[in-house]
């Protein structure tokens, strides 16, 4: 692919993002991207339903928004037959190419955008240049269409190269929910892969710049509870209402009480708190959306086991119920040495890399650990690569964009790693 062509892509990409399992146009995109560039030369190319563990998708939304993408995507001319293979939020891709003998290198990137409008201001590139998202309820304001771009590129460098071995990329669905990491790690395509690489654009690093091995990510679940209790007049009866409001309040003044631990970092966060209807009616119903994070899975489980705990007694406290549903999860995990050392010697001489970073933490959380952590217990090792970009805005702001030019610094960096993993890994 030459820059225009990437440059193209990625923009296309950009105007149509998708959020969590509702990446049909972008899913179907990538398919077709992949046939016409390749052909015969791709082995075995898994859509949908193929490509992942669909019992195992987290964050699924409702069929009726479900339904409305499916529907948008068709408008916007897809492949039909592509389209019908997604139907029911069964997104996503893996690509594979076969080149003999030699050891089985994975890359996954993710392709979902977010639930967010993205910026107007004629200062704002995407804006500026008409490729600003045509979706006013969605953006790619992670980098997310640059990974797919960059794992396309990927393919195709490999396609036309001397590697020897089974290359898979894995075009993940659902990362924003941290919903379809899981899908793709409990599905059968993960199992012989050898070594895996997964790569993300920015992270506050700038251009020319590469992260060889990303580590500190927090184990995350997220968490949801509903508070049901009696509503009665708040004048005339307070007496006979039991207030689930209440109960709700209590509980999220009590969750950020719930003591941080010594081995490492632990995080709580009630992000959504809501319910009643009117100053003069008891509540009889209220819910509490949270997270917990810890710097290991097990610091994780004991903030969700706290978190629990402090749920049931603020129900109890005001003689309310309380159910607790546990939405999406997922592990921490760290990039193996072996394999940020290849990125590193890689990146070092790589056209347009100024700087390689050795390691730096994310802080935050990613499901690509699943698949990360699958491979490591089947005895491969497993790296997370930061590739730099000029960003002008934060990850998820309105006026998040990236620096072109780094695109192909991270298909550089990858191919190159991919390459040097099959000549030191036979």
């Amino acid at each position: 692919m030459t820059a225009d062509d990437l440059v193209s892509l990625r923009r296309d990409l950009h105007r149509k993002p998708e959020p969590a399992w509702r990446e049909f146009y972008t899913t179907a995109r990538i398919v077709d991207e992949l046939e016409s560039r390749l052909g015969d030369d791709l082995d075995e190319l898994h859509v949908g339903p193929d490509a992942i563990a669909g019992d195992q998708r987290m964050a699924v939304p409702e069929e009726t928004d479900l339904t409305r993408w499916y529907d948008q995507a068709r408008a916007d001319g897809v492949d039909e037959a592509v389209l019908e293979r997604l139907e029911g939020g069964y997104t996503g891709a893996v690509a594979v190419l076969e080149r003999g003998e030699g050891p089985t290198v994975g890359l996954r990137v993710d392709i979902d955008g977010l639930p967010r409008g993205e910026s107007t201001d004629p200062a704002h590139l995407p804006a500026a240049e008409g490729f600003r998202s045509e979706r006013e309820a969605a953006m790619h304001a992670c980098g997310h269409d640059a990974h797919a771009t960059i794992g396309i590129g990927v393919v195709e460098r490999i396609a036309n190269s001397d590697f020897t071995g089974t290359l898979k990329v894995f075009f993940q669905p659902a990362e924003e929910v941290v919903g379809g990491g899981k899908a793709m790690a409990e599905s059968d395509h993960i199992r012989d892969v050898d070594a895996l690489l997964a790569v993300h654009i920015g992270l506050d690093h700038p251009t020319g710049e590469i992260v060889a091995g990303i580590g500190g990510f927090l184990a995350v679940s997220h968490l949801e509870a509903t508070f049901t209790g009696e509503s009665a007049h708040a004048g005339g009866h307070p007496e006979q209402g039991r207030n689930a409001v209440q109960a709700m309040a209590t509980a999220v003044q009590n969750l950020y009480g719930i003591p941080r631990h010594n081995d490492g970092k632990t995080r709580v966060n009630a992000g959504v708190a809501e319910g009643g209807s009117a100053a003069n009616v008891i509540p009889d119903e209220a819910r509490i959306v949270a997270e917990v994070r810890g710097e290991t899975t097990e610091l994780m489980e004991y903030m969700k086991h706290r978190a629990e705990r402090v749920l049931r007694s603020a129900a109890e406290m005001h003689d309310c119920e309380v159910e607790i549903e546990t939405g999406a999860e997922a592990p921490s995990a760290t990039s193996d040495e072996e394999l940020v050392e290849i990125v590193a010697d890689v990146a070092g001489t790589t056209p347009g890399v100024e700087r390689v970073v050795e390691r730096d933490e994310l802080g935050g959380s990613e499901d690509a650990t699943f698949l990360m952590r699958e491979v490591q217990q089947n005895g491969g090792t497993a790296c997370y690569v930061g590739v730099g970009t000029d960003h002008p805005g934060g990850h998820h702001t309105a006026t998040f964009d990236v620096d072109e030019a780094s695109i192909q610094h991270g298909i550089d960096v990858l191919v190159g790693a991919v390459e040097r993993v099959t000549l030191e890994r036979p």
